[in-house]
């Protein structure tokens, strides 16, 4: 069975996808640009980041992962040198296919490389057991990799690959014999013999001397091991006028060249079966090394490497955040069946990112529950008064704390959602079918197709691109739906009349969400960002702001009378 880093082992495997409005709206890609700009890393988690899981058992084993992985940086690295390690290892198919002569030296450097995944296997092991490890699933990954360490041969394996690495590397010439026939044409080509020599050139007049004086250069002895002396031609290569053959061994690599005047030739192919034949024979050897000592166990570790990555670079950028003095909490996982949430002193990630990244930002934190007094807030406020900011930071940190990811808050306690839907405004190019209204109604009743008791549902200024009395008649629909479904939701609105209209909304509809006023924005005229379960406040606050600036039409008129005395005057 496989291991897993985000499934307990033996649990089924049953997620959501987030749709791609709430991928866009949750600001997925902003948060991956903040964990990683490798592209093979962002894909990966991008596939964890996009799903939800709301089994209770799943999200407990993830959140006790992760704490491992943020309180102990040397496992990071540890975990990080293994990813390393196993990426160049995760093509195990290349072993199998390797068939030509140059596949020695490719096996010899993959050899290196189990060498180092030997090292890896094994300074994992040490880290993990040095370390004082909680969750079940790094526990559970110190057994496997003590098993694998174990019951692999690792002493063995290692023992071969260094004496294979040592003949290796003593390979220096290779002696080749070759067959004429009664024309003196190349007939047949042997390997004699792999050499831990090189043969040296004698000198070309010397070579011309020998050649023109020497009766018995024609030689009867077979034994040919104390003839090291060689005759190249320029370049290295053998040129017979028919083909070429490269031999190069210090470049690692086998090359024939067939000549274009006449085609393949027996010399080449001859030459060719036999140092193929060898090598080949010397692969397979590696190979019954391999499936001698290694077991496949330990290969399937690759699977890991996307596992890995999602939690050593959100625990770094964890780290981060809580460096800059900002709270961040291992999430408490409630029964899905409450429909619960409870956060003290939530806030948005996004901004918390911007400050790791330098910014100088006076976060605001705030506390929000829902449970069976409210599970419905429809929250107002003016303009800049951090709704957007609010409704994201719920939704955010929500999806963190389902993933396992610590979440920015003081303190967490949720009941997860099966699914986290947002209605956010479109851009104009998507609505130019159905106008503005058409498009945000079709989208909602979308949403309603799919959502669940279980679900959470985040509007922000929905229905705002029509008159005040059509979006208040449809939104007042919505909210009575949402109130019958029973979801968790945030709706931001500039409608004001919505949220003066609860009790009448709780009262004329059935459901388990009851429905209640949040207002966030400014506080003595100043934009305090804080939210506050009471009646809407539009009025109150336009008129906050308008003394403060002096713009009621008591001060202004008290303004024109003193400057038309003072021109009497």
């Amino acid at each position: 069975m496989q291991f897993s880093l985000l499934y307990p082992t033996g649990r089924e495997r049953i997620e959501s996808q987030l749709t791609d409005e709430s991928i866009n709206d949750l600001s997925i890609d902003f948060l991956l640009d903040a964990l990683t700009d490798i592209r093979y890393e962002r894909d990966h988690m991008k596939k964890v980041m996009t799903s939800i899981t709301n089994d209770e058992e799943v999200i407990r084993y993830r959140c006790d992962i992760f704490d491992d992985f943020l309180r102990f940086p040397q496992l990071r690295d540890a975990m990080e040198e293994l990813v390393r390690k196993l990426a160049d290892l995760k093509d195990l198919e290349r072993f199998q296919k390797d068939q030509e002569a140059p596949v020695l030296w490719s096996l010899i450097n993959r050899l290196r490389e189990i060498n180092d995944y030997v090292t890896c296997i094994n300074m994992m092991k040490t880290t993990l057991e040095s370390l004082d490890i909680q969750s079940q699933g790094m526990k559970e990954l110190l057994s496997i990799v003590t098993d694998i360490s174990r019951e692999s041969g690792f002493e063995e394996l290692k023992a071969d690959i260094d004496e294979t690495m040592k003949k290796a590397a003593r390979l220096r010439s290779i002696t080749i014999g070759v067959n004429l026939d009664s024309l003196l044409r190349p007939k047949t080509a042997g390997i004699i013999s792999l050499n831990d020599f090189e043969f040296y050139d004698s000198g070309l007049m010397k070579r011309f001397m020998t050649f023109a004086q020497n009766k018995d250069e024609l030689n009867s002895d077979m034994n040919t091991e104390s003839k090291t002396r060689f005759h190249p031609m320029t370049s290295g290569n053998l040129n017979l006028g028919v083909s070429e053959m490269r031999l190069n061994l210090s470049k690692q690599d086998v090359h024939f060249e067939t000549s274009g005047l006449t085609g393949g030739d027996p010399l080449s192919s001859a030459i060719k079966k036999p140092v193929t034949d060898i090598m080949k024979r010397t692969v397979n050897d590696i190979k019954f090394t391999l499936k001698r000592y290694v077991n496949i166990s330990g290969y399937s570790l690759t699977s890991l490497m996307p596992e890995i990555i999602f939690y050593v670079r959100w625990a770094e950028l964890v780290s981060k955040i809580m460096k800059t003095g900002m709270p961040m909490c291992k999430a408490q996982i409630l029964p899905s069946s409450l429909r619960e949430l409870h956060f003290e002193g939530v806030y948005n990630l996004k901004l918390a990112i911007n400050k790791v990244k330098g910014e100088e930002i006076d976060i605001i934190t705030n506390d929000i529950d829902f449970d069976d007094r409210y599970r419905i807030f429809i929250l107002t406020g003016p303009n800049r008064g951090g709704k957007t900011i609010f409704t994201q930071a719920v939704g955010l940190a929500v999806l963190l704390s389902q993933w396992g990811i610590y979440v920015p808050a003081k303190s967490a306690a949720i009941s997860p959602c099966d699914n986290i839907y947002t209605h956010f405004p479109a851009d104009e190019n998507d609505t130019v079918d159905l106008g503005r209204l058409g498009e945000e109604s079709q989208r909602l009743s979308q949403i309603f197709d799919v959502a669940t008791e279980k679900s959470m549902l985040l509007l922000n200024e929905s229905l705002a691109t029509t008159s005040v009395a059509e979006g208040l008649f449809i939104a007042k629909d919505v909210v009575k739906a949402m109130r019958y479904l029973g979801v968790r939701s945030i709706f931001n609105t500039h409608m004001h009349d919505l949220a003066r209209r609860k009790d009448e909304l709780n009262d004329s509809t059935e459901g388990s969400s009851v429905i209640e006023s949040l207002v966030t924005g400014v506080n003595e005229g100043k934009r305090s960002f804080k939210v506050a379960i009471i009646p809407p406040q539009g009025m109150s606050y336009a008129k906050d702001i308008a003394e403060r600036y002096g713009v009621t039409f008591s001060t202004i008129k008290n303004h024109i009378d003193q400057k038309a005395q003072a021109n009497k005057e």
